[in-house]
């Protein structure tokens, strides 16, 4: 009897939100791979169920060097005690335990670069630490980088900017989620919200600093008929704690923790306008194309965002939302204000943002990872014979 070609999906988050793994390991299940998926669990962790096998190991360190040694440690001691044909590492934090194991057990390595990773901020704060940390992330990226053979981004701006740097070639799938039934909308009342007011959301798992966060909140001193709910977490979430407190705006911003997609979207569903707030600050944001802008668009509400060239491109590509110079309190709160006194032009942003959700398939994304790993089967014909 054949065995089943086994595949390792690695990253270092907790599993419950990350919806573009959650389709690797989909694409791959359904093309007739074993499918492991290896994570890291944290104390406020949701509970998982997936359709393929999972395991979040319980790591002593959750942040800084120490973190990520020891993490890539015990990836690496796991992939190299486990039979696996491919291995799938997740951004850069993965990518030294898998290319080691694989290149030691001969599995072919397939990597996914969900952002710029050495141009993230957290690694251009003026501490000696941060410097050092992109130093050695660099270092690790030049020496391995060139020299795996499948590689896959979330755009064409970053796939172009590795191109420069690496002279490499990428495959581009967005973070355009799959079809999946949201179920049905509950009404604002059954989730606590209030019916009269004009409901603005920013939500993703990465609510870290300089993503326009704080801006948010602060525009809401100057709406006092509107509610701004944050969804999710991140860095700068004890921040947006604070400027709530400090501003008087407990009953203009809820802060809601993170939660599982399908009541995310509940929330989203309920909104008037979604937030994505990214500053100009470093490569990384600047290339930036966020899961939440398609979650947006699905919600069938438009979006305020930043003048970047991915967001703001695919923006004014279906005229589905406001675009802004940068995060300014005053700008956001003016342009809230312009859409609340202009019915007709609320009505036509959501039609286009419904136009919008119907054009950007998440589908045609499936299909391109799914060729991808065919092509990486035909390669090696071996993995039929296993």
């Amino acid at each position: 009897m054949k065995a089943m070609r086994r595949a390792i999906v690695c990253v270092t988050n907790d599993l419950c939100t990350d919806n573009r793994v959650h389709r690797s390991c989909t694409v791959l299940r359904e093309l007739g791979w074993d499918v492991l998926l290896v994570g890291r669990i944290l104390p406020g962790s949701l509970p998982l169920q997936r359709p393929y096998a999972t395991r979040r190991m319980r790591l002593f360190f959750r942040k800084g060097p120490l973190f990520y040694a020891e993490y890539n440690l015990r990836l690496f001691l796991l992939l190299i005690s486990r039979p696996a044909q491919l291995v799938l590492a997740n951004d850069l934090d993965t990518l030294p335990a898998a290319f080691m194991a694989a290149r030691m057990k001969g599995s072919e390595l397939v990597y996914d670069s969900h952002e710029y990773f050495t141009e993230v901020p957290e690694l251009f704060t003026p501490d000696g630490r941060s410097r050092l940390a992109r130093r050695v992330w660099l270092a690790l990226e030049r020496a391995i980088f060139p020299r795996v053979r499948h590689i896959i981004t979330v755009n064409d701006s970053i796939a172009a900017a590795y191109r420069e740097r690496y002279g490499s070639t990428l495959t581009v799938v967005r973070n355009i989620p799959m079809h999946r039934d949201l179920g049905p909308l509950p009404s604002r009342a059954d989730l606590g919200l209030p019916t009269d007011r004009f409901i603005l959301i920013l939500q993703g798992s990465g609510i870290n600093v300089q993503r326009g966060g704080e801006e948010a909140v602060l525009a809401m001193r100057e709406l006092p008929d509107c509610l701004l709910l944050v969804v999710g977490g991140g860095d700068a979430w004890p921040v947006l704690h604070g400027l709530v407190e400090q501003h008087g705006l407990n009953d203009r911003v809820r802060l809601l923790p993170r939660m599982p997609y399908e009541r995310m979207m509940q929330y989203t569903r309920n909104a008037d306008l979604g937030l994505s707030l990214d500053k100009d600050t470093n490569l990384n944001y600047r290339y930036s194309l966020p899961n939440k802008l398609f979650d947006y668009f699905r919600a069938h509400i438009p979006a305020l965002v930043t003048d970047l060239p991915e967001v703001a491109g695919i923006v004014r590509r279906f005229s589905a939302g406001v675009v802004i110079p940068a995060p300014d309190p005053a700008r956001i709160a003016a342009e809230v204000r312009a859409l609340q006194g202009n019915a007709e032009a609320r009505k036509a942003l959501r039609q286009n943002a419904i136009f919008a959700a119907a054009s950007l398939d998440g589908e045609r994304e499936k299909a391109v990872l799914t060729a991808l790993f065919q092509d990486l089967e035909r390669a090696a014909p071996a993995y039929r014979q296993l």
